[in-house]
């Protein structure tokens, strides 16, 4: 399984209890539909991760200095991903990493899955170093930051999904833009797991350990643009302003959370609906679930098919993602090459089932604080405390010497309460 293919590549992979021209026949056709493809059931094997970087023509500075998307795809040649080339072949770099774009212009590297956290650091680091050179061979610049603190919020690509997003969030403020054109994230992701219970086992200590781990690698307090007030993580402090039915699923209600994300995801608002016309706006307010069961058929003037479903499902954005594996959304971009180390942390934290549930049990105090964490950060006592647990027995289960030794840097840098620098991993433009 790739543990990092697109969710919607992941998502079409799988089979439906659907009529044989895609429709389904009830809601719970729909839901065992979605527990079969967003939780592949095998030995968790293979991790991945995805990188991503604010760009910029030149130096960041202030005026609009977003790259071209016509230089960018000339730059990225056959890597060049179909959003902004629609004829490229799309191949990956040569560590086995494919290149996407983000709508303000932020690239996106999606490893390969590899069966070492190791491996997938080192390939990750030489197709990091390819794409920057093909970067720069156009005078585009990379740039290791979770928040652009400098320009306004502009969104490059014009795909329908894009203009769908956008009128959606237009109502809740600035936070919508902002999110999508200005902010970057490190994100890790993981096999769900062999069997229903070891798949609850480690989407319990995904969430679990999430606010800790977010105030440990917390490291953007400015957002052009952002409304005034102090926050360790202004980028988390975006996501968590969205469209709360969309990005805060109830997990701690749910007893079994493949059935649970089944049941939430139909309940999620559409936010858009492909069509062969440039306008997918949803319905204002409807649901999956709506337009299964029929009250859409006015408005949008079909029923779904498996297909549908497959894109509503790369609509949602919770902390950790369903989409055949375990996808973790929550943490920051990293400073430098700083994104090894938590890597390093999901790999050993999620070593064995004894390691998974003594990190749940260290994190079980803080579980909640997704927002002090990201107002705060390291500098909440109790938030420190358990990063600082977290990172010591993922120290004591590292799987080599060298991800311990990064590991012990983060214990340090987290018991003394400071910020993200990259230095631990070894640094890295």
């Amino acid at each position: 399984m790739a543990v990092t293919a697109s969710p919607t590549d992941v998502l079409q992979s799988g089979l439906a209890e659907s009529e044989p021209g895609g429709e389904f026949t009830s809601r719970a056709a729909a839901e065992a539909y979605v527990g079969k493809v967003c939780f592949k059931q095998g030995p968790p094997l293979l991790i991945g991760a995805e990188l991503e970087w604010l760009t910029a023509q030149g130096e960041l500075s202030a005026t609009n200095s977003r790259p071209d998307l016509r230089v960018l795809s000339d730059a990225l040649g056959p890597h060049a991903p179909r959003s902004i080339s629609p004829d490229s072949p799309a191949v990956p770099l040569p560590g086995g990493s494919r290149v996407t774009i983000e709508p303000g212009g932020q690239i996106e590297l999606s490893s390969a899955p590899f069966g070492t956290a190791a491996e997938l650091c080192e390939r990750l680091r030489t197709d990091a170093i390819r794409l920057r050179e093909l970067l720069e061979s156009r005078d585009i610049r990379t740039f290791s930051a979770a928040a652009d603190a400098t320009r306004r919020p502009l969104r490059l690509l014009q795909l329908p999904r894009y203009r769908a997003m956008e009128q959606s969030f237009a109502g809740i403020g600035p936070f919508g833009a902002l999110m999508m054109c200005n902010t970057a994230a490190t994100q890790v992701s993981v096999d769900a797991g062999a069997n229903p219970a070891e798949i609850a086992a480690r989407w319990q200590l995904l969430y679990a350990v999430g606010p800790a781990l977010l105030a440990a690698f917390a490291c953007s307090p400015e957002l052009h643009a952002a409304p005034p007030g102090d926050w360790a993580s202004q980028r988390m402090r975006a996501w968590q302003r969205l469209d709360h039915l969309r990005t805060r699923p109830p997990v701690h209600d749910w007893a079994d959370p493949i059935a649970g994300y089944a049941r939430w995801v139909l309940d999620v608002p559409l936010l858009c609906v492909r069509s062969e016309a440039a306008d997918w706006t949803a319905p204002p307010g409807a649901t999956f679930a709506d337009w299964l069961c029929g009250a859409l058929d006015e408005e949008i003037g079909r029923r779904p098919d498996r297909a549908d479903l497959d894109y509503h499902l790369t609509t949602v954005f919770p902390p950790v993602r369903a989409a055949g594996h375990l996808e973790v959304r929550y943490l920051d971009a990293q400073p430098g090459d700083g994104w090894s180390v938590p890597v390093h942390v999901f790999d050993a934290l999620l070593s064995d089932s004894g390691t998974i549930t003594e990190a749940t049990a260290l994190a079980a105090s803080t579980a909640n604080l997704w927002s002090e964490a990201a107002r705060r950060g390291l500098a909440d006592a109790e938030l420190r405390a358990t990063a600082v647990a977290l990172l010591d027995l993922a120290t004591a289960r590292a799987a080599t010497p060298e991800a311990a030794e990064e590991l012990a840097a983060a214990v340090d840098r987290c018991r003394n309460g400071r910020t993200p620098t990259g230095e631990e991993s070894g640094g890295g433009a």
